[in-house]
């Protein structure tokens, strides 16, 4: 008889045979079990699985035996490598199954040779660094089969290079390339379209679905069920990809890309580089009108000053004059017929973002960061959009994560994505909470928003630290909270002190798990996806309550929306939004089957609101306690025996 895949997953079955380490879980068999029906019969299924389920296998079992074509999606390019490089080969070798499997990424993550040779002929490069990154590149160009930019290691993935050498939608040149038959991404995306098992990111996915990745729709009509882990991200991707947005990096690329593409097919047409080089100054001038300080705004509180709508006619007639000399020289090269379209594109995006009719179902605002901007336009709500997508793939679709629900239900993610006919199961983390951990709060903080509540939150700390020797992550909501605690930290701690920004984030984590002790600042970007497990993480403390900032554009527009419709924009949107993240961040604790540590909830409003209870009851099953002695029986138990703690 055909095992099914909770007895795959069994002691019996071939991962416990084959695979160092493995442990049957029964939350991972019912898992497996729900979605090898759901794979079978087709509908919607939300799964919450808590950490240590092994959700990844309980999918991957499924789906390789299905004989179905299947997409996977997950939230990041980082888990996207370590599903199909790591969990997919195991699965596939305990199956013994010959399943074909692909993975695809965004264009902008294969190297483009067209642009490559275009930086190499220009020679313009900022510092001898670059020049050195660019020899590697070249070579690793010459050996690589994938053309994967994360396979070279030897080149910052912050290098201003990365987006000179590799191509977007706006600037491909498609099938008018001359490096087509060498391109990877193209080469990419044909083993996509022969796979039976896809695996891509959320980015990719909702790029699809706008058909903002051209020739990639093609996928998706052949696609029989949908698997998208993380699914908690899903609601803010799709935000992103069916509203509209332009930078003003994208503009100045557009004029530097013109200027290269012009001394290579149109050197005798000055104009067209001299009208290039206008645009530049012009986005720079509108960058400065919308103020020094980097913020988050609604497009509203800016459009009205004069100085701003100066800058934008600037931009416009700037643009206008570089497309009208694009129109011209266009037939000239193929590089200069994609500036020429991409030009266009722009423009209408301009105007879009920055004119007077404004559609009230969406929000404008716009962001500076640096010398950079970027105006963008929202959807309120997304999920007559998502519902559409599935409606027009009808099939299997699954939705997991480990932060699901709020309480016992699933109604707030269901409503964001507009999930009406659905199968919900949570499965609680197999994980021993009650032994293996404590929940502590420290008695008489002061109110969060009080001026020294920071401060005070610090000190309360200070022994918890002490008594777990380091090996903390201090997770914070806001940037102004992370800055003030480095600076009173400085100087005061025992132990190493890391801080985002310092570094890179993986060289960060590096740092913290090869030091052992260390006590690492973070804030949102810290909150998920960072896997830490054994003693050098011991404690996570969260600072607040994670409610998304009310003066944040999107989210005031998205309340200020659900007053219009009498609904409650606290207990209906900004609470749930809180306890998800909330339980990201709780979750960086307990990575493993023998972690253990205590969690700090800073926020006195957890026991003196009403909605504190929400939050509790959506965390795993810990002691709790606000007696500091018991934080420090915790670890010195820990400590001094390695036994479980009293």
């Amino acid at each position: 008889m055909k095992q099914d895949a909770a007895g795959l997953l069994g002691p019996d079955g071939p991962l416990a045979r084959q695979t160092p380490g493995f442990a049957p879980r029964l939350p991972q068999q019912q898992m497996a079990q729900a979605v090898e029906a759901t794979l079978e019969a087709g509908g919607t299924l939300i799964v919450e699985a808590g950490t240590g389920t092994g959700k990844t296998f309980a999918y991957l079992i499924p789906a390789l035996r299905a004989g179905a074509r299947i997409m996977i999606s997950t939230g990041t390019r980082h888990l996207q490598d370590q599903l199909f490089h790591q969990d997919l080969p195991v699965v596939r070798r305990a199956l013994n199954s010959r399943v074909q499997a692909a993975l695809l990424k965004g264009r902008s993550n294969y190297l483009c040779q067209y642009r490559l040779s275009a930086v190499e002929q220009e020679g313009r490069l900022n510092s001898r660094e670059q020049a050195t990154e660019l020899r590697r590149i070249r070579i690793w160009a010459n050996q690589t089969r994938r053309g994967d930019i994360a396979e070279i290691t030897t080149v910052p993935e912050t290098s201003p290079l990365w987006p000179r050498v590799t191509s977007t939608t706006d600037n491909c040149l498609g099938q008018r390339c001359a490096h087509l038959d060498d391109c990877f991404f193209a080469k990419a995306r044909n083993e996509a379209l022969a796979a039976d098992v896809l695996v891509i990111n959320h980015h990719l996915l909702f790029a699809d679905m706008a058909m903002k990745e051209t020739g990639f729709a093609e996928l998706l009509p052949g696609v029989d069920a949908f698997i998208l882990d993380e699914a908690h991200q899903l609601p803010e991707i799709a935000s992103l990809f069916f509203g509209k947005s332009l930078s003003g990096r994208q503009l100045i690329e557009l004029a530097r890309d013109t200027v290269v593409e012009q001394a290579r097919d149109a050197a005798d047409f000055p104009l067209l580089r001299q009208r290039a080089e206008v645009v530049e100054p012009a986005v720079l001038t509108l960058r400065q009108a919308l103020g020094a300080a980097e913020r988050r705004a609604l497009w509203r509180e800016a459009a009205g000053q004069p100085v701003v709508q100066e800058a934008i006619t600037g931009v416009i007639q700037a643009l206008d004059a570089l497309r009208e000399a694009l129109k011209e020289a266009a037939k000239r090269g193929k590089g200069l017929e994609s500036c020429h379209r991409r030009g266009e594109e722009l423009a209408q995006r301009l105007l879009l973002l920055t004119g007077e009719n404004a559609s009230p179902d969406q929000v404008r605002w716009f962001e500076t960061r640096g010398r950079n901007f970027t105006l963008t336009q929202t959807p309120l709500d997304i999920a007559p959009l998502f519902q559409g997508r599935m409606a027009a793939q009808p099939g299997a679709w699954i939705f997991t994560s480990a932060t699901l629900a709020v309480g016992q239900t699933f109604d707030h993610f269901a409503m964001r994505l507009g999930l009406q006919d659905y199968t919900g199961l949570r499965l609680d983390s197999p994980f021993d909470f009650a032994r293996n951990t404590l929940l502590y709060h420290p008695p008489t903080l002061p109110d969060p928003g009080a001026p020294g509540y920071t401060a005070a939150l610090l000190e309360a700390i200070l022994p918890v630290l002490d008594a777990s020797q380091g090996r903390a992550f201090l997770l914070f909501t806001s940037y102004r909270a992370l800055r003030e605690a480095a600076g009173r930290l400085a100087g005061r701690l025992t132990y190493p002190l890391l801080t985002q920004g310092e570094a890179p984030k993986t060289e960060l984590l590096r740092q913290f798990r090869s030091l052992g002790n260390a006590v690492l600042l973070g804030t949102a970007s810290f909150w998920e996806g960072v896997d830490v497990r054994g003693e050098a993480l011991s404690c996570v403390i969260i600072d607040r309550l994670p409610f998304a900032a009310p003066n944040d554009p999107v989210v005031q527009a998205r309340i200020e929306s659900l007053r219009r419709r009498g609904e409650d924009p606290f207990l209906d949107y900004q609470l749930p939004q809180a306890v998800i993240t909330l339980k990201q961040g709780a979750g960086r604790l307990i990575r493993d089957v023998n972690d253990r540590g205590v969690l700090v909830l800073g926020d006195p409003r957890l026991l003196s609101k009403f909605y504190g209870r929400v939050f509790l009851d959506s965390l795993p099953p810990m002691p709790k306690t606000r007696r500091l002695e018991r934080v420090q029986a915790f670890f010195t138990t820990l400590l001094t025996t390695g036994c479980d703690p009293p």
